[in-house]
């Protein structure tokens, strides 16, 4: 067993990424309870609204789950921490910001924490701060990216060279290939968020899983790159207008009009891609199924073991 699902208490090191508002219970208990780590991504519901989500997932599932938290998204942070101390959560992901003042204070009530990041720099600066994990996210990963744009494959060994604290990768992982490439790298675990849209209890629109299904390898397109605000989407006509929005010059505070959790949900729960977004990772033309989480990840660890074994025997 890896180090990381020992120490997230899990049976298989694969790790659900946080989906902002469009996270639900279903998807998050279903992740768990086929032994991997399902997450509530918090984005920027209110308290209420993550308490309901974070009661029907304990309803639904009594496997460990983990919170992420987008600091410097979220306005009130200081309360969804205080939600998860409520409600004992074992496990919370800190992402979009310094996550060294909120370290600490979960660390005193027994809370394991991870940190999401896309540098080297900011992976040491978390484990200095006390991090139990590093979350090393490639710009390959769907949503919201690293400015820096560096690619999973470059940035996992360089991580795991600067740190001693486990690494998890993310990002362009979607099959059991994907994960023995990540744990040659120097991986202990890895966090999908793409492939686990396309699943069966996932609840997202029947539109978002088949343009996912149907993606090729050119399907994605990068967002807000020209001011510093890199999100991954699929190709829709609405992702199209704020590229081209960004052609002719766009302000932050335009870009951040344009792509506000209002239209990831539009894009991902009503699949009206006219009005709103898709995120999708470029793994979305890998992905030609909608099988049940279960399935997916036996299926990986399958995979995992399979293309193990053919590579122990194959001489160089």
């Amino acid at each position: 067993m890896s180090q990381v699902a020992t120490l997230l208490g899990i049976k298989k090191p694969i790790i659900q990424g946080g989906m902002g508002n469009i996270s639900n219970a279903q998807l998050t208990a279903a992740v768990s309870e086929a032994g991997g780590l399902g997450t509530i991504g918090t984005g920027t519901m209110n308290v209420s609204e993550i308490e309901a989500i974070i009661l029907e997932t304990k309803r639904l599932t009594n496997k460990p789950f983990a919170i992420n938290i987008p600091i410097s998204v979220h306005p009130e942070a200081e309360k969804i921490i205080e939600l998860i101390f409520t409600h004992s959560i074992p496990i919370v992901s800190l992402s979009a910001g310094n996550p060294s003042p909120y370290i600490p204070v979960l660390h005193d009530r027994k809370v394991k924490v991870m940190v999401v990041t896309g540098s080297v720099k900011h992976a040491k600066k978390a484990q200095e701060s006390g991090a139990d994990i590093i979350v090393a996210e490639g710009v390959e990963a769907a949503g919201i990216n690293s400015p820096f744009e560096t690619t999973t494959m470059t940035l996992i060994p360089q991580i795991v060279d600067a740190v001693t604290i486990p690494v998890i990768a993310a990002g362009g992982i979607a099959d059991g290939r994907g994960m023995l490439a990540a744990f040659a790298l120097g991986a202990q675990g890895v966090q999908m968020g793409t492939r686990f849209v396309a699943t069966i209890e996932a609840p997202f629109s029947e539109e978002y899983k088949k343009r996912i299904v149907d993606a090729t390898d050119h399907s994605t397109m990068v967002v807000g790159r020209s001011i510093g605000r890199v999100r991954r989407v699929l190709d829709g006509e609405y992702a199209k207008s704020i590229f081209y929005r960004e052609k002719s010059g766009i302000t932050i505070e335009q870009y951040e009009e344009l792509t506000t959790e209002k239209q990831h949900r539009i894009g991902a729960l009503e699949g009206n891609e006219q009005e709103g977004f898709m995120n999708s990772g470029q793994i979305a033309g890998l992905i030609k199924k909608i099988p049940t989480v279960k399935e997916v990840i036996n299926r990986m660890m399958e995979e995992y073991e399979q293309q193990l074994k053919y590579l122990s025997g194959l001489k160089i």
